[in-house]
C-alpha cells in the first residue's frame, strides 16, 4: 500500500513541478534558465516528498505542492504576510491583510495592518482605511471607542459623513456621554441607510427607541415598524433573517395568531433552505408555537 501511495504521489508531484516551470521553459528567450528550472522542480518534489516522509500524509505532501487552499484562511494570512512585506507600498495589500486577520478575530493585528496601509494610501483610499483602523481599534477594546480610534472616526466623517461605521461608534461614544441628541442624529442618519435584513439595523432601532424614550420624546411606533417589515417580507420573501424577526415581533406584542401565521408562510419561502427552516423550527419550539 505503502509503494502504491508514493508511486500515486511522484506521478502528481511531478506533474505539479512541470506547472511551476513551464512558464519558464515556454519562453524562448529563457531557454538558458533550465538549470534553473531543473533544480526548481528538485526543490519542489523534495519538500513534497519531505513533508510525505516526515508526516506519512499524502494530503499534506501535495499541500506543499499547491500551497494553501481558499478556504484556509490562517494559510492566506501567512501567505498574504509574505507578499505585503515584499512589497510594502501596495496598500491594497494591507487592507486584504487586515480584513483577513478580522475574519479571524484578529484585531490588534488587523489594526496594524491597516495602521501600516495609512502609511502609503493615496488619499482615494485614506477614508476607507482609516475607517477600518478605527474599527479594528474598537473590536480590539471590547466595543469601547479608544481615543485614536474615535479620532480615526471624526476625521472619517469630515470626508464621508455617510460612513457607516463612523456613524455608529460615534453614535455610541455620544449616547454614553449623555449627548442623545448627537446620538439620534447620528444613529437616525444611519438606520435610514441600513436595509432592513442588515443585523446593524434591529440593533439601531433598539437603541434610538431607548434613547428618544429616555429623551422625553415619542417611542417608534412598534405596531407601524412591525406592520412595515411583514409587507416587505412579502415583497422580498428571501430572507430568513427578516421571518425570524417578524415571528418574534408578534410574539413580543402577544399576538400568537399572527406569529403563527408568519411561520407558516416563512416555511413556504424557505422550504429550500434546509438551515433557515431549522432555525425557524428551533424558534418555534422557544415561543410556544
Amino acid at each position: 500500500m505503502i509503494f502504491l501511495l508514493l508511486a500515486i504521489f511522484l506521478i502528481l508531484a511531478l506533474v505539479a513541478a512541470g506547472f511551476a516551470v513551464w512558464p519558464l521553459l515556454r519562453d524562448a528567450s529563457h531557454r538558458g534558465r533550465y538549470l534553473l528550472s531543473a533544480a526548481l522542480a528538485v526543490v519542489v518534489l523534495g519538500v513534497g516528498l519531505g513533508v510525505y516522509v516526515m508526516l506519512g500524509s499524502p494530503f499534506l505532501a501535495l499541500r506543499s505542492l499547491t500551497g494553501p487552499s481558499a478556504t484556509d484562511i490562517r494559510g492566506l494570512v501567512a501567505t498574504l504576510s509574505v507578499r505585503v512585506r515584499e512589497n510594502p507600498s501596495d496598500p491594497r495589500g494591507w487592507v486584504l491583510l487586515g480584513r483577513s486577520y478580522l475574519s479571524l478575530n484578529d484585531a490588534s493585528d488587523a489594526a496594524a495592518a491597516f495602521k501600516q496601509g495609512l502609511l502609503v494610501a493615496p488619499p482615494s483610499l485614506r477614508t476607507p482605511l482609516l475607517s477600518a483602523y478605527g474599527e479594528a481599534l474598537t473590536i480590539e477594546q471590547q466595543g469601547t471607542v479608544p481615543p485614536e480610534a474615535e479620532a480615526a472616526f471624526i476625521a472619517v466623517l469630515k470626508s464621508d459623513p455617510r460612513d457607516r461605521a463612523a456613524r455608529y461608534y460615534l453614535g455610541q461614544m455620544a449616547a454614553l456621554r449623555g449627548d442623545n441628541a448627537k446620538a439620534l442624529a447620528l444613529w437616525n442618519s444611519l438606520l435610514a441607510d441600513t436595509p432592513p435584513n442588515d443585523p446593524t439595523h434591529g440593533v439601531l432601532v433598539d437603541r434610538i427607541a431607548q434613547l428618544t424614550s429616555q429623551s422625553g420624546g415619542a417611542a417608534p411606533d412598534i405596531s407601524a415598524m412591525v406592520a412595515g417589515l411583514a409587507a416587505r417580507l412579502k415583497e422580498h420573501p428571501n430572507d430568513a433573517q427578516g421571518w425570524m424577526r417578524l415571528i418574534r415581533a408578534y410574539s413580543v406584542l402577544g399576538d400568537k395568531a399572527k406569529a403563527q401565521a408568519a411561520l407558516a408562510d416563512a416555511r413556504v419561502a424557505m422550504k429550500a433552505n434546509a438551515p433557515a427552516l431549522k432555525a425557524l423550527d428551533t424558534q418555534a419550539k422557544a415561543g410556544g408555537l
